[in-house]
């Protein structure tokens, strides 16, 4: 990792759980940061952590040469970055634009080139780690691009991740972000199918846990997010079931794109959107146990078995 740069001028879009405290970690980072996002009173609310707002794409671009974006999906990254685009070639200060969203990446191959028509440089730096790894500035980053554009960039991403990995040309942040939270979402889902199985036949699915944790079977989701988020009934690990069934189906449409056949990935993108379809709007990615328990009659969370 390098050393802390030279205080920047920043622009960051997409002020959410995310945006926030990632631009919160840049100003602690000794940078000028400016923020914007759509939503008047999240604009607001980032002068308390020294972010200067301003009210447009087009005052973001030029009041900074380097641009974040952290968006729900590519439909809005393509319209924001349009509209610093338009202002870049009216004269704005803009020239690299950093695409820290969970975005699709032959879009993103696609935006890149028209960027470069307007003098923009873009790099995808997508990220994994959740709200509490952007506040902390451990998040995990994905860089797609030139080896040199990986270099301008790494310094400015630093202050908000533990890793930042340059992973291949422009896209390939965004392709292995999809790629990660597919096998995530695929583990979530076994892990909640087995849990399922155990306190049905009536062990306490922490026991259950704490054993394949010290096997062959365990993951992630065993290891860190069944104790912490489900056994606990907490279910705010920060990132939603809809949000995750969005990146599982970017994945196997790149596999589509690339002339992959994905059966089992496939399966886990129609049963992730079965399943999330009967939460609540808005519901934890961990939350996709609460239709198994229901339909079983078990709970996970209390570890107490209720057979039919």
């Amino acid at each position: 990792m390098s050393e802390a740069p030279e205080r920047q001028r920043i622009g960051l879009a997409g002020l959410g759980r995310m945006g926030r405290p990632m631009a919160r970690r840049l100003v602690l980072a000794g940078h000028d940061v400016y923020g914007y996002d759509v939503a008047e009173e999240l604009r607001a609310s980032v002068v308390a952590d020294g972010v200067t707002p301003v009210d447009s794409p087009a005052a973001l671009a030029g009041s900074a040469e380097d641009v974040i974006l952290m968006l729900p999906n590519s439909d809005i990254v393509e319209a924001v970055a349009a509209d610093l685009a338009d202002a870049v070639r009216s004269g704005a200060r803009c020239r690299r634009i950093v695409d820290m969203s969970s975005s699709e990446p032959a879009r993103t191959r696609q935006l890149a080139a028209r960027l470069a028509e307007s003098g923009i440089e873009l790099v995808d730096a997508p990220v994994s780690g959740g709200v509490s790894g952007a506040e902390a500035g451990t998040l995990t980053v994905m860089v797609g691009g030139t080896e040199e554009q990986y270099e301008r960039a790494e310094p400015l991403l630093a202050p908000l991740g533990s890793s930042v990995v340059h992973v291949g040309p422009v896209g390939s942040g965004h392709a292995i972000k999809a790629l990660n939270n597919l096998m995530s979402a695929c583990s979530m889902l076994i892990t909640a199918e087995t849990m399922t199985v155990a306190a049905r036949f009536g062990m306490d699915p922490a026991t259950a846990l704490a054993v394949v944790n010290s096997a062959s079977g365990r993951s992630g989701s065993t290891e860190v997010k069944f104790p912490k988020f489900v056994l606990t009934g907490a279910f705010d690990s920060g990132f939603t079931a809809a949000l995750m069934a969005k990146d599982v189906g970017i994945a196997t449409l790149l596999g589509k794109d690339l002339a992959v056949e994905l059966p089992l990935a496939e399966a886990v993108e129609a049963r992730w959107r079965e399943l999330t379809a009967e939460l609540a709007p808005g519901a934890d990615h961990t939350e996709i146990v609460r239709p198994l328990e229901t339909r079983h009659g078990v709970s996970i969370r209390a570890a107490s078995p209720r057979h039919d």
